[in-house]
């Protein structure tokens, strides 16, 4: 069955594929509610606070009155930390319909305070996006590399416009 978007390397799974029934999605994307947000960090977004605003509930994943942008250059970087250890199961970004949505995300483990000097080290995980306007396509993470994580770091090297959400699938360790 086509899905209109490839199933190639980067693990991503699309809505006809999910194993939750569609009322228990939100339950498993509450990450957000696990992020210290006061110590999470967006480097290099045009303006300051704005990425932590797509990390949002389930629920508002639509919303974009709350998105990220790219400042000088075309590359974001998140220092996410947790409020304790998570494993981290699924990831869902979406952003705009044009050549401007990210192309590639970078998984990072355990790295407090990375800096773009530190993304010249193997990523834990990476993957290559596809195009997502409604929030439908998840990314699942290699497990065995996302437990115990108390902080993560993702990259977006290619963040030319917007990202509006990012949402986590996880489980407390």
């Amino acid at each position: 069955m086509s899905h209109g978007h490839s199933h190639g390397g980067g693990g991503c799974r699309c809505a006809a594929e999910r194993e939750e029934p569609p009322e228990q999605r939100g339950l498993a994307y509450g990450l957000y509610l696990r992020i210290d947000l006061e110590r999470l960090q967006c480097l290099n977004e045009s303006r300051e606070g704005s990425g932590r605003g797509v990390f949002k509930p389930w629920e508002e994943r639509t919303d974009r009155s709350k998105f990220v942008e790219s400042d000088a250059d075309e590359e974001l970087l998140f220092n996410i930390p947790f409020t304790g250890n998570v494993k981290l199961k699924g990831i869902i970004i979406m952003g705009e319909d044009d050549d401007s949505h990210p192309s590639e995300m970078r998984l990072y483990k355990n790295i407090p305070q990375m800096s773009f000097d530190d993304t010249e080290r193997e990523p834990d995980q990476t993957f290559s996006l596809n195009r997502d306007l409604t929030g439908e396509l998840e990314y699942a993470t290699n497990i065995s590399r996302s437990c115990s994580l108390r902080a993560g770091a993702v990259v977006i090297p290619t963040a030319l416009d917007r990202i509006w959400q990012m949402l986590s699938k996880w489980s407390l360790n």
